[in-house]
């Protein structure tokens, strides 16, 4: 068994870009900064994140995920086959779902032709003193969010198919990163959390799908992902309602999937959202295997209202009613920077934020 929990003190990836980052987006876009000009706008960025982690004693980093345009767009990018277009599942504003976003669909066959990641490692080991993690989407984000017109049927007729392209290309991928030395990789699932909704759950039955089936070939997915791990590296799954910018797309407690997902999923460490009541409270917890951890993402990345200490800890001595003590850590719910446009908040409310998930932690464990 790898570590587990990897820190007391941990984030999901994403950071909200400096304003000097976003003007260099936009600039490249716009044909007036060059390539290297841009990758050197990303590295000086990447060496504040990371500086900026350390100092707030986090005790893994991340680049922010300064590289991708969003949490998911660095691996559709990268990944032969794969574009962008509209979601079937809109963000929530002011009790509509309302607002669209551009999600993976498979526009031909799916090949690795080069790293996906591999990159942003290498950057950061170079960088960071403590451990670094890498995340990626995992494989349901690339399935689920435009329902049965996700994958081009007229290249992949078969389904199965479409899952074996996409499992080599995440084994591949891992495997390199492996040989790099990464020591901590997270796969962010938001589809299984999803259909925790009733709503939602009702939705894709309309179109010919069972949410229960659905569950278990996403978990197929991830074991097949995560099959012949790599010596030393510890996994997680991070599990969330969506996060664009302060706003989601689902509600709901975690107990129609957690006995399954929990027990069945060969993940060493599952970060869960647990900052609002959409998330339910912690019975679920009862069902994680003794082996497996939980990092509690009890800090909200979607409003600059900064969290008392006390009641952190309070609600991590609740948690630790289902689950051992020892077996918990806490972090930020969502990543601060899931796209450019950041989160409703200041980059000084995200540093504090991550200044108390430390505090919080060594307040508790010491």
């Amino acid at each position: 068994m790898t570590t587990c929990p990897v820190c007391r003190a941990d984030h999901i990836g994403s950071l909200m870009r400096p304003k000097a980052l976003r003007d260099a987006h936009k600039a490249h876009a716009a044909g007036r900064m060059s390539d290297a000009d841009f990758a050197k706008a990303q590295g000086d960025a990447v060496r504040g994140a990371i500086a900026m982690q350390e100092a707030a004693g986090l005790g893994a980093v991340t680049d922010g995920e300064f590289r991708r345009r969003s949490w998911f767009a660095g691996f559709v990018d990268a990944v032969q086959g794969l574009t962008h277009k509209d979601t079937e599942f809109n963000f929530m504003e002011e009790g509509e779902a309302a607002i669209s976003v551009p999600v993976p669909h498979a526009e031909a066959p799916i090949r690795r032709t080069k790293g996906i990641t591999t990159h942003e490692l290498a950057f950061a080991q170079k960088v960071a003193k403590v451990p670094v993690k890498i995340t990626m989407p995992a494989p349901s984000v690339i399935h689920f969010f435009r329902g049965p017109d996700g994958i081009d049927k007229s290249v992949y007729p078969d389904v199965e198919k479409f899952w074996t392209d996409l499992v080599a290309v995440y084994r591949a991928e891992i495997a390199e990163l492996g040989k790099m030395g990464l020591k901590y990789l997270q796969l962010d699932d938001v589809p299984p959390a999803l259909l925790c909704d009733v709503k939602i759950q009702q939705r894709i039955a309309q179109w010919g799908w069972d949410w229960q089936k659905l569950l278990d070939k996403y978990i197929w997915a991830n074991n097949e992902v995560l099959r012949d791990l790599p010596k030393g590296m510890t996994a997680g799954i991070h599990l969330c309602r969506g996060n664009f910018r302060g706003h989601w797309i689902g509600s709901g407690g975690y107990e129609p999937v957690a006995e399954k997902f929990f027990d069945q999923v060969n993940a060493n460490v599952f970060l869960l959202e647990y900052d609002s009541e959409r998330a339910g409270d912690f019975r679920p917890l009862r069902h994680l295997p003794k082996e497996k951890c939980v990092v509690l993402g009890l800090v909200s990345s979607k409003t600059p209202v900064l969290e008392s200490g006390a009641d952190l800890r309070r609600r991590i001595d609740d948690a630790g009613k289902f689950v051992d003590f020892q077996r918990l850590a806490i972090s930020p719910q969502c990543g601060f920077g899931t796209t450019v446009g950041g989160a409703p908040m200041t980059e000084d409310d995200q540093k504090k934020k991550l200044e108390l998930v430390s505090w919080v932690a060594r307040a508790v464990w010491g």
